[in-house]
């Protein structure tokens, strides 16, 4: 018998053809089992569990998504507030002073100027 790799998850495929399959076992009349994971009962429980799982982990996605679009809203938020920030420092001590030096700006006499390339 084959290996089989349980952490890896089942195709939607093969969910919707185990799903007909149940829903198919309604038509077999006297349908008995020996094996109790393989019972009509815990059929449906396994069914009504997987149900609740899989209503849970799209309930969670979608947090994690909002969570993600909220982080992603207050960086931005965050980066304008910075830009607006050195923009202000750059406007009120000018280009070539310590303090744009300190919010990251190079000092505009620390620039090296163009030079001319000799024509070939």
């Amino acid at each position: 018998m084959a290996i089989v790799d349980t952490s890896r998850r089942l195709p939607t495929r093969s969910m919707l053809q185990d799903i007909q399959a149940y829903e198919g076992l309604a038509a077999v009349k006297d349908y008995t089992t020996r094996r109790p994971e393989a019972s009509a009962e815990a059929l449906q429980a396994n069914l009504a569990a997987m149900q609740a799982k899989q209503q849970k982990e799209t309930e969670l996605a979608a947090l994690a998504k909002a969570a993600a679009d909220e982080a992603r809203q207050a960086e931005w938020e965050f980066h304008k507030g910075v830009i607006a920030m050195k923009e202000n420092v750059r406007g009120t001590f000018g280009p070539d002073s310590h303090e744009a030096q300190a919010v990251g700006y190079k000092k505009k006499s620390e620039r090296k100027r163009p030079r001319r390339r000799a024509v070939a």
